[in-house]
């Protein structure tokens, strides 16, 4: 029975280790087989017969040479199963790889640290014999047998346990998996793992040991291994989890950080957009005044004896009329925003149709003008960039950017709809789309910085896509601040 026993847990453990191996492989990288669920069982399985098969042809000795030749051999079963399941490309593939053997080493340790202190009960069921506690030989056989099969069990599971919960840390912490990783990080990451992995490679080189020719664990050797070891193997394993979080978070900042910068910019050239616009109307308010008082003389020295010459001064008084900006809304960062996207998009896509006629502010705004400027300045850059490769595609296709807001309460909601091609592409782990755009550092932030904009105010943004249009919202809370 402990043989069929020991062989199903072997099978476990393989299958399990695949079923982990796809998971963490999974979320990081694209599969090669569409239907993810079939992909993943295919991976899986493939993995743990191989597993299964690397303990049945390899000796079970601890000798360098066969310790080395079985970690080259999972390694080599673990690539085959990556290059064969998945779309392995970059720097990124070998740090999962290294991290995923050297995890599940350090699983099987400190499993291992388990199983030992479990053989001391084998001590105590010998004591209850000896001291006649046990009086059945037979019921001592039973117990025996049952401590061997549940020390067996605890083992595995504690393995697999183990080995699962840090594949997930790792994964929910690697939250920016789209991140082109750079030579030295991926050092940085994976320095942890190859400890680790050396540790492993070291207690199997030397965990059988002999005296006086006869076998001998290390453990029996020095009884102080048995609490020093797992100390150890649990601080790489925690080096390798806190590793991943603090890289995360050191590309976290800098992106905080690039954002803080662009944000910064952007209110710089708000303020000078708008110190020109302010010029500009001032200049033009001043010409229209003394161009109707002018044209008011001069239809008056005319005097109706020359009709050709008052229609044609008519005409041109009301063209002067007309002489304003496209948009205006009452806001001054705003009209300055709208006007100087709506010139740079034309340039462009002179077809954009642009309606602004929804966009309304109440009296009393304590929103400030330069974050209403920074959430419309992002939202119409990813609109117009929209527009742009929509027209790029097809060129008789309609392209708009509608804007309108409301105040309901309390709360101001501003949205902004633009045509589109249709596509979005979205990851599970991403909050946002992904821009298709080569350098992904410092595009692709707009949508964080209107989420991060609005949260100044209690709010926050959505988007939602209906066919080929694509539809942002923000909410925020229009009260003074107390």
């Amino acid at each position: 029975m402990y043989e069929v026993v020991s062989w199903l847990l072997e099978i476990f453990s393989a299958m399990f280790q695949g079923y982990c191996l796809q998971y963490f492989f999974g979320s990081f990288q694209e599969g090669r087989i569409r239907n993810r669920r079939i992909g993943g069982l295919a991976a899986a399985v493939l993995y743990g017969v191989l597993r299964l098969g690397v303990g049945f042809f390899l000796p079970k000795g601890y000798t360098s040479f066969w310790v080395i030749a079985r970690l080259a051999v999972i390694l080599c079963i673990i690539s085959v199963a990556v290059l064969v399941f998945y779309r392995a490309v970059g720097k990124i593939t070998l740090f999962l790889i290294v991290t995923f053997m050297a995890v599940g080493e350090m699983s099987f340790f400190l499993a291992h640290m388990f199983f030992e202190l479990g053989n001391h009960l084998f001590r105590l069921w010998d004591w209850c014999l000896g001291n006649g506690y046990i009086q059945s030989l037979k019921f001592y056989n039973f117990v025996v047998n049952i401590t061997i099969i549940g020390n067996q069990i605890l083992f595995h599971v504690t393995g697999a346990a183990l080995l699962y919960f840090t594949m997930r840390k790792i994964v929910r912490d690697y939250r920016e998996k789209d991140y082109a990783i750079h030579k030295t990080e991926l050092l940085f990451i994976l320095t942890p793992g190859l400890a680790g992995l050396m540790v492993c490679t070291l207690l199997r080189v030397t965990i059988d040991t002999a005296e006086s020719g006869a076998p001998e664990l290390l453990y029996d050797r020095y009884p102080s291994l048995i609490v020093i070891v797992p100390v150890i193997l649990l601080l790489l394993l925690f080096s390798i989890v806190f590793g991943v979080k603090l890289f995360q978070d050191m590309i976290c900042w800098n992106r905080e950080k690039s954002s803080r910068i662009i944000l910064e910019n952007q209110v710089g050239s708000l303020q000078e957009h708008m110190r020109e616009m302010e010029r500009v109307y001032s200049g033009i308010r001043g010409m229209k005044h003394d161009m109707k008082n002018t044209l008011s003389v001069i239809m008056q020295l005319a005097g109706g004896k020359e009709e050709e010459l008052q229609a044609y001064l008519e005409e041109l008084n009301q063209a002067m009329d007309r002489l304003e900006f496209r948009f205006k809304t009452g806001n001054t960062v705003v009209d300055t925003l709208l006007n100087m996207k709506y010139h740079e998009i034309t340039h462009t896509v002179p077809d954009l149709q642009m309606d602004v006629e929804g966009l309304q502010f109440p009296e009393k705004l304590f929103i400030q003008s330069y974050d209403i400027g920074i959430i419309l300045g992002n939202a119409l850059d990813n609109a117009m960039e929209a527009c742009r490769k929509l027209k790029a595609k097809e060129p008789d296709a309609e392209a708009f950017i509608y804007i309108s807001s409301f105040q309901k309460r309390e709360l101001f909601f501003l949205k902004v709809e633009n045509s589109f091609d249709g596509r979005v592409v979205r990851k599970p782990q991403n909050e946002f789309p992904v821009t298709d755009k080569a350098d992904r550092e410092n595009h692709g932030i707009g949508l964080a910085n209107i989420k991060s904009t609005a949260k100044k105010y209690q709010g926050t943004m959505d988007f939602k896509v209906k066919g080929r249009v694509f539809i942002l919202s923000v909410m925020m809370k229009n009260e003074k601040e107390d």
